[in-house]
């Protein structure tokens, strides 16, 4: 298993105005906008980015990162041999991700999720 890439998932009842604070202040560029999430990417590292939420989007999940990994199963059977509370089941969502979400020791929730290989 390898991680691809960790991004820092922001909640903001403003979504466009701190959207606009990366875009303006960081050179950031929308990479992905499905209404309720916008994914923000640096135009020289694709991997550097930042995800901005509407403030609920997640159903009071609130993930603070979202980790990518190579193989997202490999991953869940991990979190669930070790004992980790798994907060939203894992699935394939409709944007072309497998993911799912488990709690870190400190309460927090984390994203894990893994794009299709083909």
């Amino acid at each position: 298993m390898a991680v691809r890439r960790v991004v820092p998932n922001v909640f903001d009842a403003d979504p466009a105005s701190t959207r606009d604070f990366y875009v303006g202040t960081f050179g950031f560029e929308v990479a992905m906008d499905l209404g309720w999430i916008v994914t923000l990417a640096s135009p020289e590292n694709r991997n550097a980015q930042v995800s901005v939420f509407d403030r609920g989007a997640e159903d009071d999940r609130d993930p603070f990162a979202s980790i990518e990994v190579d193989d997202v199963d490999a991953v869940h059977d991990r979190a669930r041999e070790l004992g980790h509370e798994i907060v939203y089941a894992l699935r394939d969502e409709d944007w072309g991700v497998r993911r799912f979400m488990v709690r870190d020791p400190a309460g927090r929730v984390v994203n894990v999720l893994s794009h299709p290989s083909g």
